[in-house]
């Protein structure tokens, strides 16, 4: 647990925050907020609102009603700016399945950075800062050894670190990760989820995620999403402690299964 936790700054602002598809309430009046050097997992069964509240943090979905601030920026009124510092992977990332991997990062290193030639920044340097960004993003996600390869050829686990490196382009303070770890094997998982910890020290995190285990050993705090609505939410020993249950498990089970909310 980190030292900083009540004096950091708060990065992220989510109030009240509703979305709605006709009759159907994906997101109903959730407020939260997050600070830098945190790491948020969301919860919560299948159609529980997680994806959704991502991609409207994220800035890609419209909010029905509320408000996110990002950096003290309104998402909804300024999202390029709010966008900077934003890496999202969102689930079933779209990608360019006949790119190389190298390629294709490249080309979003491009789009993402957008330097441009100046008096002190010669296109010759811009590159060199392109290609040390390049290396920078596939050493953290472990995927040099693929980078020569098209995208539709790579394993599901692969191909889903390639999204991992496209969210880090840039280095920015806030990452969404919507089931990073998803098709992952054993080893794979364990690298993605240290790195994580390693760079939620400085950035703020916001992990939506089924794995109850990847909950419990990346999260500082841990946030129950069932039917659009925050059910719980705080450390897992506070959770265990205002459901009476032994473990996250029983936890999720009792609280995805049942009305009650617990404050």
């Amino acid at each position: 647990m980190k030292n900083n936790k009540n004096t950091a700054q708060i990065s992220l602002q989510v109030c009240d925050v509703v979305k709605t598809y006709e009759s159907i309430i994906a997101v109903d009046g959730i407020s939260f907020t997050a600070k830098k050097g945190e790491i948020i997992a969301l919860l919560g069964p299948n159609g529980a609102g997680k994806s959704t509240l991502m991609n409207m943090i994220a800035g890609y979905l419209a909010l029905s009603s509320g408000k996110i601030l990002v950096n003290g920026v309104d998402v909804e009124k300024d999202d390029l700016t709010t966008k900077k510092d934003i890496g999202f992977l969102p689930e079933g990332a779209p990608m360019y399945a006949d790119m190389t991997v190298r390629l294709f990062l490249k080309y979003f290193i491009e789009l993402k950075l957008n330097l441009t030639e100046s008096e002190i920044l010669s296109k010759k340097q811009i590159q060199i800062k392109y290609d040390e960004e390049l290396a920078r993003i596939m050493k953290l996600a472990q995927i040099e050894s693929v980078s020569q390869q098209k995208i539709e050829t790579l394993s599901k686990g692969y191909t889903r670190r390639v999204g991992f490196a496209e969210s880090l382009i840039g280095n920015p303070p806030i990452l969404l990760l919507d089931e990073p770890t998803d098709g992952l094997d054993p080893n794979q998982k364990e690298h993605i989820r240290k790195l994580i910890c390693e760079m939620g020290k400085d950035k703020t995190i916001i992990l939506s995620t089924h794995l109850l285990d990847e909950a419990e050993s990346v999260a500082d705090r841990i946030i129950l999403i069932n039917k659009g609505k925050i059910a719980i939410e705080g450390t897992l020993k506070e959770i265990l402690t205002a459901t009476k249950t032994k473990n996250l498990e029983q936890a999720f089970k009792l609280l995805t299964q049942a009305e009650k909310k617990y404050e």
